[in-house]
This record gives structure tokens, sequence and C-alpha cells, in this order.
């Protein structure tokens, strides 16, 4: 609708530098600028080298994105911008630069969580996100479970990563299979070629003793050395490695893991709808399994293009949108950019 705010959303956690533009759930613009080629070469992401990627390509990004938005500074009528969890000072670049753009074009700015924008940027692809829904956010970082019952007051933790998180063990595979980094797009291509039934890699945390305890809770570390072990004994005995079906062994623990533990979720608490979020949602694994176990217990599951799974303005943008229209106060202009935000904190 064009009485619609229209909302910016600026995403600098990590190595992605967005600027998205939307109005309601309809997005005009997503401009996105990279330094994953520059971490690659380390095998992971380097802070510094993230933070001046952002300085770098925070003004061009956001010049793209008001052109294709056909739009000016003037035109929009807040800005949102991810003030954490992430790395401290590429959130800082973020953060200073809505500060700078608010205050030059006298516009409201929304200090927002990370999270909780992969789970409003849903929205645009499927429109208003029913409510409560259980969403399950995976990505290099980050592997939880929420319960959303109002996305624009707070969600509640169900469960979360006791170690590594999937987006890192995808990194770590990798690496040990000579794969490029980052590990999750070159894992899903080698795993279609491979017999996900090839290697009993382990299931962490689905123990009985374990569902006890850790009934929502991830741990993919000890999957991670499971493979490398296994790998290594190849290794050891002259024999070469199957890359593929490594790969797809190893991508269909992580996938069964995560989908069996949403869907208890979703079954637990009562909610018809999972929404998967996070760059790991890209896999297509993940989203097939997902599907099948989903539709057996009536269960809708939504989870957005690849493209805007992966850190992007548009997430941003459309969290921004949601605090709007619920009426949430905006955030004053000393925000501070939070590197360990809890997941209950929607806004600041």
């Amino acid at each position: 609708m064009a009485d619609e705010p229209l909302i910016l959303g600026i995403e600098t956690s990590c190595d992605e530098t967005g600027v998205g533009i939307v109005r309601g759930h309809t997005l005009l613009a997503d401009a996105l600028a990279s330094s994953v080629d520059q971490h690659a070469r380390f095998g992971g992401v380097v802070p510094e080298v993230a933070s001046r990627a952002h300085l770098e390509a925070i003004v061009p990004t956001m010049r793209r994105a008001l052109s294709d938005a056909g739009v000016t500074m003037a035109d929009i009528d807040a800005i949102a911008v991810t003030a954490g969890p992430g790395l401290a000072g590429a959130l800082l670049v973020g953060v200073a630069a809505a500060k700078g753009y608010a205050l030059a074009a006298e516009k409201p700015v929304y200090g927002v969580n990370h999270l909780a924008a992969h789970v409003a940027v849903d929205t645009l692809e499927h429109g208003p996100l029913p409510e409560p829904a259980i969403a399950l956010l995976v990505s290099g970082g980050h592997s939880s479970l929420l319960l959303v019952d109002d996305l624009a007051t707070g969600v509640t933790p169900l469960g979360a990563t006791i170690d590594d998180a999937a987006g890192e063990a995808f990194d770590k595979v990798a690496r040990l299979l000579g794969l490029p980094f980052p590990g999750g797009p070159p894992i899903d291509r080698e795993a279609r070629a491979g017999d996900p039934a090839a290697i009993a890699f382990p299931r962490g945390l689905t123990a009985p003793k374990d569902l006890a305890a850790h009934r929502y809770d991830f741990s993919f570390s000890g999957l991670k050395t499971a493979v490398a072990r296994w790998v290594e004994a190849r290794q050891r005995a002259g024999e070469p490695v199957p890359v593929a079906d490594v790969a797809a062994s190893f991508q269909e623990a992580v996938c069964d893991v995560l989908t069996a533990k949403a869907i208890a979720a979703c079954r637990d608490r009562g909610v018809q709808t999972l929404v998967i979020g996070g760059g790991v949602a890209a896999n297509s694994r993940l989203r097939a399994v997902a599907q099948r176990r989903a539709e057996k217990h009536g269960i809708t599951v939504r989870v957005p293009r690849p493209k805007l799974c992966t850190d992007n303005g548009a997430m941003v943008a459309a969290l921004g949108a949601r605090l709007v229209a619920a009426g949430v106060a905006p955030s004053r202009l000393d925000l501070p950019a939070d590197s360990a935000m809890p997941l209950t904190v929607v806004s600041v």
C-alpha cells in the first residue's frame, strides 16, 4: 500500500554490508556488498577486515539501494539498523551510519535484533506471519529455536546451540574436505552426488537422557569431530575420501536433528507454523526434510528464498516495518551496538 511507511534497513553484523528498503511487506530494494572473498583465505571471518570492508561499502551500498527503489532519503519514514548480536566493530559501522543518516535527514531510528530480523524477512516472501509461530534460526553463529508470540514485542527462546552452531560445523567440515569457505553451499552441492546413508554420523543431543535435559538444544561439535576422525582414518589407511558421501552423510545428520527438534517444538506448543531463517536455511536438504516432516503433522513451513536467508538489509527493514506498524517507539540517537544482544530483545 502506498500509504504504508517506507522503511530503510542497514545490516553490518558480520561480513555482508546490506541496505534494504521496504514498504509494508513489499521489498523495493536489497543492495548488498560482501567481503566474504577477503576472508576466504583465512578460513573464517576476520573482524578487523570485516569492519574496514563495511566502512568502504556502506555509502555506495546506500546509494545503490536508494537508486534501485527510486527514492531519496527524504522519502524514507524510518531507518532500522542491526544493533546486535554480531561482531562489535562491524556493528558499530552500521549503527554509526544509521545515526548519521537519521540525524541528517531528521528520521527516527530503530536499533533491532539481527536474529529477530531473520524471522521478519519471511514476511517479504509470504506476507504477515501467523502468531504464534516457531522459528528455527540456523546460521554460522546461531542455532536457535524460538516461540514467536508477537515479533514486535519479543520472542521466547526455547533452545540454542551449546557449542558449534550448524553453520560453523558446515564451515569446519568443508575445510576438512578441502572445500571452499563458507562451507554451506559447497557441501550442499557435493551432497547431491552422495549417499546420505553412507556413513552413520552421530545425532547430537537426541538420546533419551539428552532430550530430557536439552529437548530443544543443539550440539554439533561431536558431529564435526566424528567427521574429522572418519576422514583421518581413511587418510591414514591410504584410502581415498569419498567427499560426496561424507558431505551427504554429514548434511543429513545436521538436517535430521534441526528438523526433528523444530517439529517437536511445534507439536509440543500446538503451533501450526514453522519459520526457518538464517544462512543455513538456504540449504536444499534442510528445506526438503523440514517440508516432508511438517506435512505429516499438518504444520506449515515458511522459508524465504535463499537470497533472503543470508544476511541482508531487507530483513532489517522488514523488522523495522513491523515495529513501526505496531507503534513501537523508536530508539534514542545514543543507541549502542551490543555484540551479545539477547534473543529476548527485539529492539533497543
